[in-house]
């Protein structure tokens, strides 16, 4: 396997493929998935002459199952040291859900010429949980409720989630089975204390001063059904912090939209891209 070792001892397991003098896009993963949620955006910009890459997070996929650094701070840091290995210049950096929040942070604080353009996509920013300075966020019960079945019941927790990720559970959906055990798959590869530690992580860091500090082009998609991070506390909040930014939400499309969209999303992205 490839992976890059940081400074803590944790392997970061990452996919690099392309031309090494090509344009970079780097993709950042949601909760608990991997890097191979990826796999259908990066097929297709490898097909368009891109240097396509995406890591599995750490605890999660093929990445080390740490007890420590399972929070939004060590995450960036560890995506930081993966581009440092692979001195990436000029970097697309792209991200879903809990992966939306580490391009906000990670990019806000990049070192000059490492990243040329950011996307967000269904992603967690600029706070998940009901705080008083956040009234409308999910209220905190919600992740404990999570909390709890990723403790106690994680693989049938998993497996039931998938319906509400991809809208399945909507009246005339198109089910794929294949697609739901993917995300299973993926999931239960990853280590329970990493996921249950890592619902902090996506549910109560704030960035909205990461959102404020993006200073490169940045485009933020959200599905107006998305049932995992409602669009009013994000997307819509999100696009009004970034300096700039670009907006598109598209009726009717679940939180997974990237994968059972596929074509249109990465439509939408490679217009961003070479625009």
């Amino acid at each position: 396997m490839t992976t890059i070792t940081t400074t803590d001892g944790t392997q970061i397991f990452y996919k690099d493929w392309g031309p090494k003098d090509a344009t970079p896009i780097v993709f950042h993963h949601g909760w608990p998935l991997s890097g191979d949620d990826w796999d259908t955006q990066m097929m297709f910009f490898l097909s368009k002459g891109y240097r396509v890459i995406a890591h599995d997070r750490r605890g999660h996929g093929r990445s080390t199952q740490t007890a420590t650094g399972n929070d939004m701070d060590t995450y960036v840091a560890d995506v930081t040291a993966l581009t440092d290995a692979l001195d990436l210049k000029g970097a697309i950096h792209i991200g879903h859900s809990t992966g939306g929040g580490e391009v906000a942070r990670y990019v806000a604080r990049a070192k000059p010429g490492r990243v040329t353009k950011a996307v967000l996509i269904s992603a967690v920013p600029p706070q998940m949980v009901q705080t008083p300075s956040n009234p409308n966020g999910v209220p905190m019960s919600v992740f404990d409720g999570i909390r709890e079945q990723t403790a106690t019941n994680r693989a049938q927790f998993f497996l039931e989630f998938t319906l509400p990720f991809y809208g399945y559970n909507r009246d005339g959906a198109e089910v794929k089975e294949g697609v739901r055990r993917n995300w299973w798959r993926q999931g239960m590869a990853g280590g329970a204390l990493n996921h249950y530690l890592g619902i902090a992580a996506f549910s109560e860091t704030d960035f909205t001063e990461d959102l404020k500090a993006i200073t490169v082009p940045t485009l933020v998609l959200h599905g107006e059904d998305d049932q995992v991070v409602p669009i009013a506390i994000a997307g819509d909040l999100s696009s009004k912090l970034i300096p700039g930014a670009q907006y598109k939400t598209y009726p009717g499309y679940p939180h997974g939209m990237p994968a059972v969209h596929a074509d249109v999303i990465n439509a939408d992205l490679l217009a961003f891209i070479e625009g």
